[in-house]
């Protein structure tokens, strides 16, 4: 632990993580925090196999989720930057196929700025019970072991889209088709193109689609009383309008599509190097230029209605009100988790990153915890 960063400083940090385990909202967690380009703060608590009295330690792996999101969107934009990819150009150049329709039967254009969005008209399973995406069996990238992409693309084009892209927003499946997008373009999988284009650049490891050393990788856990329950092979848990089902054992599948949605696993040392790669400008991956585009607000008032104070850019949400989210952060401050039990924010105008992964479906991702932490964390500076 750095010496510049006050015993009180850590002690408030201490508190929400001690907090979270001590009422057994939590399972295990580590906690990274960067402080003008130097970690400042590092910790791992907790068990991450609670039966087997193995600890949390700092390079354990975690199943990602939806921290897959911001990774794979660098990815795409150096893509972009490299000219393969256009933001403007139809999803249809690659995915002639993919053509899903609103429910007065018209066939609109998806851009692949729509699905960096989530502007597109697509959703999630858990978006509405019994929806038209449940019965068309999609995959929301963290179940069904085994699923071609080809094969999820055919089901999600054939549910209708909600809107007409460019006009709504809907957090969905469209990282999973701009996935399908890298892998015609690249043609290569998903997982071989983010490690050349991501991976490999920065030096990192240990996330990927797939868990070479499972001994590292964490249980899982979904919320329950009196403590947080095991998953089985396959679980199902209610979040929002509807469940999502979780197959932990997906990413030792080597069939199993590379979800640019969520299909990666990963440690929180690798994710805090990629998330401050970006608050510093993006070298030795991007421009600044592109930098600014994706950290800016990219959907207008869209998320207003339902996110009051949040914007999108290109691979997160942006904080343009803080007071109106109800968050203790500068505005233009960028966050996102992941359903698997994690959150993850930058502070640019702290210069301060930060970073807890846990093991604790929902709790990690959107419970008291997150909140406690970035009290903590935006008090300390």
């Amino acid at each position: 632990m750095n010496l510049s960063f006050s015993e009180r400083r850590c002690a408030a940090i201490d508190e929400a993580i001690d907090t979270a385990l001590t009422s057994k909202r939590l399972v295990g967690t580590v906690v990274l925090i960067a402080k003008d380009g130097e970690t400042v703060y590092r910790r791992a608590a907790g068990f991450a196999d609670r039966e087997a009295g193995i600890p949390v330690k700092e390079n354990t792996i975690f199943r990602l989720a939806s921290i897959t999101k911001p990774i794979v969107t660098i990815a795409a934009m150096r893509l972009v930057e490299q000219g393969s990819i256009g933001l403007d150009d139809p999803v249809t150049k690659w995915l002639p196929d993919f053509r899903p329709r609103l429910e007065d039967g018209r066939e609109p254009v998806i851009l692949i700025r729509h699905l960096l969005t989530h502007t597109s008209g697509l959703s999630y399973c858990f978006a509405a019970e019994n929806g038209p995406y449940v019965r068309a069996g999609v995959s929301d990238g963290v179940d069904q072991p085994g699923l071609s992409l080809a094969e999820n693309l055919r089901r999600i084009a054939s549910a209708p889209l909600l809107f007409e892209p460019g006009t709504g927003w809907q957090y969905s499946v469209s990282m999973d088709v701009l996935g399908g997008v890298i892998e015609k373009e690249t043609g290569k999988r998903l997982g071989d193109v983010v490690a050349e284009l991501v991976m490999r650049p920065l030096a990192l490891s240990d996330t990927a689609f797939t868990v070479v050393d499972r001994g590292r990788l964490a249980a899982a856990y979904v919320d329950g009383t009196p403590e947080p329950k095991r998953m089985g092979d396959t679980e199902k848990l209610w979040a929002l309008d509807g469940f999502v089902t979780f197959a932990p054992d997906r990413i030792f599948n080597l069939g199993s599509y590379h979800s640019g949605g969520g299909g990666m696993a990963g440690t929180a040392a690798d994710v805090l190097t990629i998330l401050e790669t970006i608050r510093k400008g993006g070298s030795p991956l991007l421009s600044e230029a592109t930098v600014r585009q994706m950290t800016t607000n990219q959907v207008g008032a869209l998320l207003e209605p339902t996110r009051p104070g949040f914007g999108f850019g290109f691979g997160w949400a942006v904080i343009l009100d803080p007071q109106a989210a109800g968050l203790p952060v500068s505005p233009g401050s960028l966050q996102w988790g992941g359903v698997y039990g994690h959150h993850w924010f930058i502070d640019p105008v702290r210069n301060v990153t930060a970073v807890g992964l846990t093991n604790t479906t929902l709790e990690g991702m959107w419970g008291q915890f997150t909140l406690d932490l970035k009290k903590a964390v935006s008090a300390s500076f």
